[in-house]
């Protein structure tokens, strides 16, 4: 398995890394900003099943409580009929845990690179065609140390993933199939108010993980919010898009 990590997700993002830093830009944290932006531009086809299967979910969510109400006492009825109307739409209602678990060893792979690929890299690591430069300033910006905790960038960061979540979440209540029943329903009241605490809860928790970590997973971090905020937006207004013109 480590040799899978190593091979599949390690060395390609270290050299490539490297590449950009040593061939595209002479700024690590710009180097940071370009691989993760590649990064989320090679998932986007995921990102886009993804974000298409929970405009879906949120579509036939009255027909599936309706199923789990008519059948709450014949468990495997009520599977039987959801995943008949999953199928009917041909929607996946775990593709956002599928999405988590593509993402998680992407991650590793990259925190161990911000944190000690480079000063590891060695000829065994790197490709023929990548040389390493001889000298990496971890700087973002010509002063910004990517190599130490950055207590500003960190909050930074915080707030992106407030933002983020804040945004996705309006969107989601935009595209919910009947807000007012929303009101009288006691799950979705309180899956509102899960919601609520977790555009709040997430951005602590953010800000506690990579308050000693080096900025370089920050850097990362914050990139990663925007980009994934400016990307799911767009994919949402593409799906509405294609509902217009489907409905015309």
């Amino acid at each position: 398995m480590s040799f899978l990590f190593n091979e599949i997700l390690y060395k390609p993002l270290l050299n490539l890394l490297i590449l950009i830093y040593d061939l595209v830009v002479s700024d690590f944290g710009v180097s940071i900003i370009l691989i993760t932006v590649l990064i989320r531009f090679v998932l986007l086809p995921i990102f886009y099943k993804s974000a298409k299967d929970q405009t879906i979910l949120q579509k036939i969510a009255p027909q599936i409580r309706e199923i789990q109400k008519k059948h709450k006492e014949n468990k495997e009825e009520q599977v039987r009929q959801m995943m008949a109307v999953y199928k009917e739409h041909r929607v996946n209602p775990f593709s956002s845990i599928l999405l988590l678990i593509i993402q998680l060893p992407i991650l590793f792979a990259l925190y161990r690179v911000f944190v000690g690929g480079l000063p590891e890299a060695g000829s065994d690591k790197l490709y023929s065609f990548v040389h390493l430069p001889e000298v990496i300033h971890y700087t973002f910006l010509g002063f910004i140390d990517l190599s130490s905790p950055f207590l500003a960038l960190v909050i930074i960061t915080a707030l992106a993933q407030f933002t983020q979540s804040w945004l996705l979440l309006r969107v989601a209540k935009k595209r919910a199939p009947n807000p007012a029943a929303a009101g009288d329903n006691p799950a979705i009241q309180a899956a509102e108010r899960m919601s609520h605490k977790m555009i709040y809860f997430m951005p602590v928790v953010t800000a506690i993980i990579l308050f000693n970590l080096p900025a370089a997973v920050a850097l990362y971090w914050f990139t990663t919010s925007v980009f994934s905020a400016i990307q799911q937006l767009a994919i949402n207004k593409k799906i509405r898009e294609k509902e217009i013109i489907s409905n015309a």
